[in-house]
């Protein structure tokens, strides 16, 4: 026995509704990610998925502060549990000490614009997990960071979007 025209319609409109869903979804992981972040979400989103560029912009600054919490309050207690491998302490110690000269003048000269910054300025190794780790290294209060890191991920998310939309325009 088949569907009504209307049964049929409903089973469509869903399957769009959760399609759509999914897209934003992986907009949102992939806005998670370590070293990607929003500089990766938003072109995807926009080029690839072909979804709204305000709710991609959206949904990319949402994912991407999602961990910048989680890191500030909790690598302290992640790093001294995985301090007690020394193949992980010396891959960290070498992660800190990297992270530590290419930020400590500006973050001495500029605390927390300093910050703002340095998320702001969509580059590889740039971005809220880099900025959430200064943070976390200089012992920067969390509140503030947090605050700042956001508006860095927002100034990001402009410059993105903009490059996205600009590219988007002039691509077949």
């Amino acid at each position: 026995m088949g569907l009504g025209k209307g049964e049929e319609g409903k089973e469509i409109l869903l399957s769009q509704i959760g399609e759509l869903m999914l897209s934003y979804l992986y907009v949102f992981l992939i806005s998670m990610l370590p070293f990607i972040e929003l500089r990766g979400s938003i072109p995807v989103g926009i080029i690839t998925l072909h979804l709204s560029p305000f709710l991609v912009f959206i949904v990319a600054i949402v994912g991407n502060m999602v961990p910048v919490p989680l890191i500030l309050l909790f690598l302290e207690d992640l790093e001294k549990y995985l301090r007690k491998y020394p193949k992980i302490a010396s891959w960290m110690d070498k992660l800190f000490t990297h992270t530590r000269k290419k930020s400590e003048e500006k973050v001495r000269k500029w605390e927390y614009l300093a910050l703002v910054l340095f998320v702001a300025v969509p580059l590889p190794g740039t971005g809220a997990w880099t900025g959430s780790l200064i943070a976390y290294l200089f012992d920067k209060d969390v509140k503030i960071s947090t605050l700042m890191i956001f508006i860095g991920v927002l100034i990001a998310g402009v410059i993105v979007l903009a490059l996205t939309l600009g590219a988007n325009s002039v691509l077949p």
